[in-house]
């Protein structure tokens, strides 16, 4: 009787699949490319798909009947088509969908993509979100023109768990996630790793891409906690652009223009300016910066495009160590404005980029991605610098003069497919890349003390007004060899279970130093060269939900190169670093509400800081390439985002992210950090909510409304406490906490737009500090407003 049920059962499964068929294609553009990530839909069911990044789809299991099958993207002609499926029976239905100028128009005032919408592009394959284990934020064009951003940090305020960290000497922004600090190694421009001395210019760019967590196995020798991509504008084959013109509060004057179209049908081009010319509401620091980015975009044909960009920075501005400390842990009440440099003091950079970007459709399902890139960064800088005043205020002002000359050649190669194994699709993803640097360094002879001043009565002495002459003393060489390959598939096991896993090989090779002394004409050669090399594997599981919703399981190995010495003089071995992570990403209500929940843990194995003392362990070290091996580091934290869009012209934008990172293990030694206590410069807890909305209908079409504020909690500054050593010299101390409240307002007629903007609304007073000697108060309330006509 058992068999006999099975036997029945087991029919009827047939017979019940017999009568189903499935429903599959391809969707395009009138350019011919794929359009990935379109809607796709079959109505009065439930069955509904997205494109992948081939443009391909497929609607499985589909009762025998008659239905409206219906195509949509935001941007592109809808396209609705009566279909018959038969039973048992695979139908091919290819799709041309053609862009609607008045729709894309639209958009650009007034969509937001749903941030589990789109695959990122720092993420080397385009992965449907809800498929990837790991948590992503984007910062799109819009969020960029209506919060009329200026700086990576007013873009970066955005994005729970990643927070501006310091602004050491005003010379740059210093960013961190998920405790740990995004260096030169954690910066991308369009996939390309970019130098982060310079602060970099936000007009050229589409959107910005936060990949958390371990990016390893894709970029290599990364810090952990995440990495950042600014994707730039590229060219279109159609006319249009715009000018500008932005002035605010303390004598900001920015215009802009970015124009783009066709050359010929093969060939479009795009120019995007600027000049920036503003003061500050500190005493005597100003800025001036020109920028310019070129870029052409050749389609030979409807396979394969080459994009040529290029890019010039130049920003001259002059240092500003804030307000410093005095007594080694106390910031001064001095006001916003005090500054305590000398009014000749300056910074100089230039930098300059160039990329040549490949990609070539193999196939319907395979995609190469080739790339080469050069920048050249140079940097002139003399300046007063490390307040540290004495209890009484009195402060021995040192001078420091160097100058940077790097160049970056980087090369990078991938190929991108699907492949069917034993009835499961994988989503392969291979690739190597290649990095050269070369790094000159010149210091020169440097006045130990310039003069003296008081921070709490400047008429007690007698500031030195002149320019003291520094001469060129020695030039360092550091040329560093990076290469990497790696490995990536994504697995469907089923419709609902994913598996994602790879390996990626990494060496670095960092060449022995060569440093010329002037005087003598001296050259001399490190002795030896230090080679790193690891595996960096990577495993994450995904279960979908629901079509619009998964959860994932990650974890990933790493390791980060620790540039410097210990102080004898030796290299430091690599830090070893796990990463687990699990979350939950949710769309509702067809997308018009996100709600993405994760958590992790990061562990540090042995992680490398400045070391405190010399060799002696008693005199404090101010060589920054002086590094010790100070233990291992735990960080843990949760990050919840929210995005809600439920009406035409509402855009809503929320995060919290709460991080715990402290020292878990250290030597039982004098002058070893102390266990549990919490790392400097480290927020417990960051906020941000953003909402716009605008007015599409009625007498007050196209006008914009728009309020956001941000938060950043309690930080420690100055240095850990260590054990077994007097506290005498500086130590941690509290920063409080603070939020921020920005009110815009904007109209928009015909091809004319103007914004408003006044940030810091409540007059806010707070410091974002590094150490105990660069205190930087931040700006207080301001009033922009951008004028703006569209080509």
């Amino acid at each position: 009787m058992k068999l006999i049920l099975t036997t029945m059962v087991a029919l009827l499964t047939l017979s019940a699949v017999a009568q189903h068929g499935t429903l599959k294609g391809k969707i395009v553009t009138t350019d011919g490319k794929p359009a990935a990530y379109v809607n796709v839909q079959l109505h009065t069911t439930k069955l509904a798909a997205i494109s992948d990044e081939f443009g391909t789809y497929e609607l499985k299991n589909i009762p025998a009947g008659s239905y409206q099958f219906t195509v949509s993207q935001i941007g592109l002609q809808t396209i609705s088509k009566s279909v018959v499926i038969a039973a048992n029976e695979t139908l091919q239905i290819d799709i041309t969908l053609v862009e609607n100028a008045v729709k894309l128009a639209e958009v650009i005032v007034q969509s937001r993509r749903n941030v589990n919408a789109t695959p990122v592009n720092i993420g080397r394959v385009a992965i449907n979100p809800l498929d990837l284990p790991q948590s992503i934020t984007v910062i799109g064009k819009n969020v960029l023109q209506d919060q009329q951003v200026q700086r990576l940090s007013d873009v970066l305020k955005n994005v729970n768990g990643v927070y501006l960290a310091s602004t050491r000497g005003a010379t740059q922004e210093n960013f961190s996630a998920r405790g740990y600090s995004f260096s030169s190694t954690n910066m991308f421009k369009d996939g390309v790793r970019i130098n982060s001395g310079t602060m970099p210019e936000t007009s050229s760019l589409e959107k910005v891409e936060i990949l958390k967590g371990s990016a390893a196995i894709l970029y290599g020798n990364v810090s952990p906690g995440g990495i950042l991509n600014m994707v730039t504008k590229q060219p279109k084959f159609q006319q249009g652009g715009d000018v500008s013109c932005r002035t605010g509060s303390f004598d900001l004057y920015r215009p802009t223009i970015d124009r783009y179209g066709p050359i010929n049908s093969k060939i479009a081009y795009r120019v995007n300016g600027v000049y920036e010319n503003a003061g500050s509401y500190r005493n005597i620091p100003n800025s001036k910066r020109y920028f310019v980015n070129p870029s052409l975009l050749f389609k030979p044909s409807n396979r394969t495009e080459l994009l040529l960009q290029a890019d010039y920075l130049s920003h001259a501005f002059t240092p500003d160590f804030g307000i410093g400390t005095y007594d080694n842990t106390k910031i001064p009440n001095v006001g916003r404005s005090a500054f305590f440099g000398t009014a000749w003091q300056y910074a100089k950079t230039q930098q300059i980029s160039t990329t040549a970007t490949l990609k070539h459709q193999l196939s319907n399902t395979w995609q190469l991605n080739t790339s080469l890139s050069y920048q050249q960064y140079d940097r002139d800088y003399y300046a007063t610098e490390r307040i540290q005043a004495a209890a009484n205020g009195d402060w021995v002002r040192p001078l420091s003069k160097t100058k940077n000359h790097e160049e970056y050649y980087i090369a990078q190669v991938s190929a991108n497919g699907k492949l069917t194994i034993a009835g499961m699709q994988h989503t392969v993803l291979v690739g190597a890349d290649a990095d050269r640097y070369l790094t000159k360094a010149t210091s020169y002879t440097n006045p130990t003390t310039y003069d003296t001043i008081n921070i709490f009565d400047p008429k007690k002495y007698t500031a030195r007004t002149d320019i003291p002459i520094a001469n060129a003393l020695r030039m360092i060489t550091t040329p560093v060899i990076r290469f990497g390959a790696y490995v990536q598939d994504l697995i469907s096991i089923t419709s609902k279970l994913k598996l994602l896993a790879g390996v990626r090989f990494s060496a670095q090779d960092a060449r022995p130093i060569d440093t010329v002394t002037f005087a003598t004409g001296v050259r001399k050669y490190a002795v030896t060269n230090k080679v790193d090399k690891a595996f960096s594997p990577r495993v994450g599981l995904v279960y979908k939900i629901t079509n619009l919703s998964s959860a994932f399981v990650s974890y990933a190995n790493s390791f980060a190169i620790n540039a410097g010495t210990d102080v004898f003089g030796n290299a430091l071995a690599p830090s070893i670093i796990d990463q687990y992570e699990i979350g939950v990403k949710n769309n509702f209500f067809g997308g018009a509400l996100s709600a993405n929940v994760t958590a992790y843990r990061i562990v540090n194995n042995n992680l490398a800081q400045t070391a405190l003392f010399s060799a002696d362990g008693i005199t404090p070290n101010n060589n920054a390439n002086l590094k010790a091996l100070t233990g291992q580091t735990t960080s843990d934290g949760v990050e919840i985002d929210l995005g809600v869009h439920a009406l035409k012209g509402l855009d809503v934008l929320a995060g919290y992210s709460y991080n715990f990172m402290r020292y878990t293990r250290t030597p039982n030694t004098i002058g070893s950090f102390i266990e549990g206590e919490r790392l400097i410069n480290n927020p417990a807890s960051t906020a941000n909510g953003s909402v716009f909305y605008t007015f599409s209908e009625g007498a007050v079409k196209g006008l914009k409304l728009g309020a956001a504020a941000f938060f950043t909690g309690i930080r420690f500054a100055g240095f850990n406490n260590t054990k077994g050593q007097t506290q005498t010299y500086a130590r941690n101390f509290e920063v409080s906490g603070f939020t921020t409240v920005d009110l815009s307002a904007g109209y928009s007629f015909k091809k004319y737009a103007i914004m408003t903007k006044v940030s810091n609304l409540t007059n806010t007073f707070n410091y974002y500090v590094h150490e105990n000697y660069s205190v930087n108060p931040i700006a207080p309330t301001q009033f922009v407003a951008t004028l703006l006509y569209k080509f």
